[in-house]
């Protein structure tokens, strides 16, 4: 049974009421087009996907934010960063926090219009104070239309990717899609998934409308380890299983071939940390073999002002999700891997 509590409005209707300024929509196509060249191979830049688990509050997110635009000028010539604005947080047990999107106060009820008009003037601050527009988690594909004129990245989960509704939208996207492997590991599966984001002529009901897709040329893998059948992690940015992945991407003829590391989940073990290690082992295959260095673009790092994560809301900055790297890790990480490209 479904007792409806409010009405939310139409996506158009709220993209009309709080708009992203001209000068804005005039920085984020200009991100949007680093990111989309990476993933194309246009340029040697590797791409950084980089921020907290998940955006609890505004105030600590655009504060971490503006340090990471003061960052990129540093970087700028090498990498192309990316901050992690992710509002919609995936529960294993399906309870719990759901993030910004549900209830934009974590210690009050679940309020879905005031969390919507949240995460818009977050994102658009988050612009104007950095330069730099953001990737998120697409956890549910109807949502996407709300926030679609303010990412330059999105994000497929690992429960999310043999998901048909994911597959379509993404279908219809036009930036860098990166679908990450199951849970399982399954090289095909990830593969398969891909192949349907990248496939036009997708029709289905979206938004209120039947809609024919193009074909997303831009989706692409993001490997984030496994779990197997008795709750144990199986890392997968080894050498050995990247160029597994990079045979699979060779059979198929997708399009733009391109390989995002996420360094935390089952790649770390959550222990965040290891996300450190893991960058240095993956930097240095790529100096080791040319496919490798061809494929892998990039990295998903989590990381936010105070290491670590809290289970209440009391330390400014710090994760009430999964466990992240504090800013001076991460400021020195950044710098490390622009040296290394």
């Amino acid at each position: 049974m479904f007792n409806r509590e409010e009405k939310i409005p139409e996506a158009e209707e709220i993209l009309a009421k709080m708009p992203l300024p001209a000068d804005l929509k005039k920085i984020k196509a200009e991100r949007d087009a680093l990111a989309s060249a990476v993933i194309r191979g246009e340029t040697d830049k590797l791409l950084v996907i980089i921020g907290p688990c998940s955006a609890h509050e505004s105030k600590p997110v655009l504060d971490y934010v503006e340090r990471l635009g003061k960052l990129n000028e540093k970087v700028k010539d090498r990498l192309v960063l990316v901050p992690r604005i992710y509002t919609n947080k995936p529960r294993t047990k399906g309870v719990g926090y759901k993030g910004m999107f549900t209830q934009p106060d974590p210690k009050s009820k679940e309020d879905i219009l005031k969390g919507i008009l949240t995460i818009r003037r977050l994102n658009i601050d988050a612009i104007g104070v950095s330069g730099l527009s953001a990737a998120d988690e697409m956890l549910y594909p109807e949502n996407y239309a709300y926030v679609e004129d303010l990412l330059t990245y999105i994000a497929i989960g690992a429960r999310s990717s043999e998901n048909q509704m994911h597959r379509l939208v993404s279908s219809g996207i036009d930036l860098p899609v990166g679908i990450k492997n199951p849970m399982s590991g399954s090289i095909p599966v990830l593969i398969n998934s891909i192949y349907a984001a990248q496939s036009g002529g997708q029709v289905f009901k979206y938004q209120g409308w039947q809609v024919r897709t193009t074909g997303n040329k831009l989706a692409h893998a993001v490997l984030r380890g496994a779990v197997d059948g008795y709750g144990n992690d199986i890392p997968n940015f080894h050498y050995e299983t990247v160029m597994k992945v990079v045979e699979s991407y060779s059979k198929t003829g997708l399009e733009n071939p391109a390989i995002i590391i996420d360094t935390n989940h089952s790649n770390s073990g959550k222990q965040f940390k290891q996300q450190i290690r893991i960058v240095e082992e993956v930097l240095n295959n790529r100096l080791y073999d040319r496919d490798f260095k061809k494929y892998v673009k990039g990295f998903m790092i989590e990381s936010f002002i105070e290491e670590g994560n809290q289970h209440e809301d009391t330390v400014y900055g710090k994760s009430i999700t999964d466990p992240c790297l504090g800013w001076a890790d991460t400021e020195r990480l950044v710098l490390d891997i622009a040296d290394k490209v």
